[in-house]
């Protein structure tokens, strides 16, 4: 890992005023450990810009989405190996998420 003149505030302000128009946030300090999404990260981004900022690395369990959205302005967020390793069901976390008054889409099985 190499460290750059500029962190993720920085680069997310920049690419708001770019025109991005949405920031895939991957805290790769976090990735694959499953301890939960990066609060302060997500927070200190989410609050920086006002584009959609997508939280990603660290989703171990569905108690994990609910707490980053009741911490952070973010508006998703998404993990991959928790699904893929058939850890989590996808409809564990969306059953949590409305558990917790989180806004969810409803979850429909496609097999």
């Amino acid at each position: 890992r190499e460290g750059r003149d500029i962190g993720a505030y920085e680069l997310a302000i920049a690419m708001e005023d770019l025109g991005c128009g949405e920031i895939l946030l991957n805290c790769i300090d976090e990735d694959g450990q499953g301890n939960g999404f990066d609060h302060e990260l997500v927070g200190l981004v989410s609050d920086a810009v006002t584009i959609p900022v997508i939280a990603s690395s660290g989703a171990g369990e569905p108690k994990h989405f609910t707490d980053v959205f009741n911490a952070t302005k973010c508006s998703a967020a998404l993990a991959a190996g928790i699904f893929h390793r058939g850890e989590v069901d996808i409809s564990e976390v969306k059953d949590h998420m409305k558990g917790g008054k989180i806004p969810t889409n409803e979850f429909r099985s496609v097999l």
